[in-house]
């Protein structure tokens, strides 16, 4: 096995949103910057349209099965950009004055959505992110805020980084946009980092941070297999005088957490802890073809009222009529149309349920819905969870076990949710069933929760930020408790679930902290000054 080994200002562990982004203005800063990514690179043609192994469906997502919780994350030079769909809404005012059951403030009170929308908009205009009108609304998203208006519910388009003049609403989004559509950091922080001279590289895992005899840290990591995940083809180091960590609310808590004696044998208590799903649960709409052609008088052009599932570019619609800063926490949440590919869904169920032979997700009356998938909507809620989810002991290597060459493992989350967080999920449910089966639009089915577990695609909160060091990893600039010169700067620094999509939340505090990394770096000796620029 290969040993590699170098010296660089800066360490960034991760290329989503927050290690592209810090990594672009470090290196715009003066730094000398590697970023270490554990997926491969992909980009454009290479995106195939396929759920086959070793197709970009199993390349560049990591699922994660957890006892009570599953994540899916990215997994590629671009991190979870890559494979979201683009929704770019900011979170509500109320979100920053939570105080979940534990009945303290879990924001620090240096950030509330005034203080973060000059961020906000930075990221608005790097990417950018558009409002689209109603023409460019995919035909499920209509269906969807059609029947919210029925109902007596606002529906409104979602903004969303996507050049709607390429985009062909293939919903392939999920496995990389071949159109170039969607605008992840592959097309701005990144190639702006990489021209400023930051090196990134693919295929390296990292697992271990040590603090030096000196103060500063030795990044250790190992090569990964380009087919299988499983395997190691070499390993190396890096000294650097602070790392920024931005693996992902499912992988950072775990390298720290194995890094625990390598930092002095003490870590901040929430490391690991008060992690959430951000309040993510779906439910499965068939709907009824003749109904909605008798009340709308809908024709999709393929014979049919609907029968479009299939078409579309992801959630282009949401209700937000929850969202109400005067109703009790836990009752505030929105629902949107989504896409997520059936048979993905199925197998993916079926990867974290319980135990051998445990039960999977639909059971069998539900997966006969398969046979009528074209006549989905499928439905995201977004409620206000409690931050109920803890990890364990980190495994040998890596956030997981992995159990196949590519795309799935087994991880340490245990997540139970409180009463607080299942009756937010009934009331999204029963809000569904408003919009949906009274009128008779069709039947609804929840993911089953009690069965397998809760799922995500947004995890968040397992290294937060706050001013109570009792319930919080980091500071209010991002940095680890106790360890100067360590930065986590990804959805695990983010307090509370958002009740809408975290991605522009994460984005703008990646843009917030990255003065204050610059700051530190120039603290401990680099010749360095944030330059505040965006990418060209």
């Amino acid at each position: 096995m290969s040993v590699h080994e170098d010296t660089v200002d800066a360490v960034v562990i991760g290329s989503g949103f927050g290690g592209a982004i810090t990594s672009f203005h470090l290196a715009e800063a003066g730094a000398s910057v590697v970023v270490l990514e554990r997926g491969p690179r992909l980009e454009g043609e290479e995106f195939q349209q396929s759920f086959q192994f070793g197709s970009s469906s199993t390349q560049i997502f990591d699922f994660t099965a957890g006892d009570g919780m599953s994540v899916l994350a990215g997994n590629c030079v671009g991190g979870g950009s890559v494979v979201y769909f683009a929704a770019m809404p900011r979170a509500p005012h109320f979100v920053f004055d939570r105080r979940g059951s534990l009945n303290r403030p879990l924001w620090p009170a240096a950030i509330d959505r005034a203080s973060l929308d000059p961020w906000y908009d930075r990221v608005a205009q790097a990417l950018p992110v558009t409002r689209h009108d109603w023409d460019d609304v995919s035909y499920p998203g209509g269906i969807w805020a059609r029947m919210c208006d029925h109902a007596g519910y606002t529906a409104n388009p979602l903004p969303s980084a996507v050049d709607t003049s390429r985009c062909t609403n293939c919903n392939w989004m999920m496995s990389g946009c071949r159109e170039d559509a969607k605008q992840s950091m592959l097309f701005n922080y990144i190639p702006a980092a990489e021209a400023a001279g930051a090196e990134i590289r693919p295929l390296h895992e990292v697992q271990t941070i040590t603090r030096t005899a000196n103060d500063e840290y030795l990044v250790e990591y190992r090569l990964v297999d380009p087919v299988d995940y499983r395997e190691h083809t070499g390993h190396g180091s890096i000294r650097c005088k602070i790392v920024v960590i931005a693996a992902g609310a499912g992988a950072t808590p775990v390298i720290l957490q194995r890094s625990r004696e390598r930092l002095g044998g003490t870590l901040p208590h929430a490391v690991g802890k008060y992690f959430s799903g951000n309040g993510e649960r779906i439910n499965v709409a068939l709907l009824d073809d003749s109904r909605l052609r008798e009340e709308f008088g809908l024709e999709a052009g393929n014979g049919s009222a609907y029968r479009s599932f299939q078409v579309g570019r992801g959630p282009v619609v949401s209700t937000w009529d929850h969202l109400d800063a005067s109703r009790a926490e836990f009752t505030r949440f929105s629902v949107e149309q989504l896409y997520f590919p059936p048979g993905l869904g199925t197998i993916l169920a079926q990867a974290s349920a319980p135990e051998p032979g445990g039960p999977a997700w639909f059971g069998l009356e539900k997966k006969r819905m398969l046979d009528d998938w074209q006549s989905w909507l499928m439905l995201f809620e977004l409620i206000e969870d409690d931050n109920e989810g803890v990890f364990g002991a980190p495994p040998p290597t890596g956030n997981a076990v992995r159990l196949s060459q590519q795309l799935l493992g087994r991880g340490t989350l245990r997540y139970r949710p409180r009463a607080s967080t299942l009756a937010a999920w009934a009331e999204a449910d029963d809000l569904v069933s408003r919009v949906v089966e009274k009128p008779g639009f069709g039947t609804v089915t929840p993911w089953t929760n009690d069965l397998v577990g809760a799922y995500t695609v947004h995890p968040l909160a397992s290294c937060r930020i706050g001013d109570d060091p009792a319930i919080s990893a980091l500071d209010p600039t991002h940095e680890l408790r106790g360890h100067k010169g360590i930065f986590v700067v990804d959805g695990s620094a983010v307090p509370t679930a958002l009740t809408v999509n975290p991605s522009n939340t994460i984005a703008a505090l990646a843009e917030r902290a990255a003065p204050h990394i610059v700051q530190r770096l120039q603290d401990r000796g680099a010749h360095v000054s944030y330059r505040g620029t965006l990418p060209r």
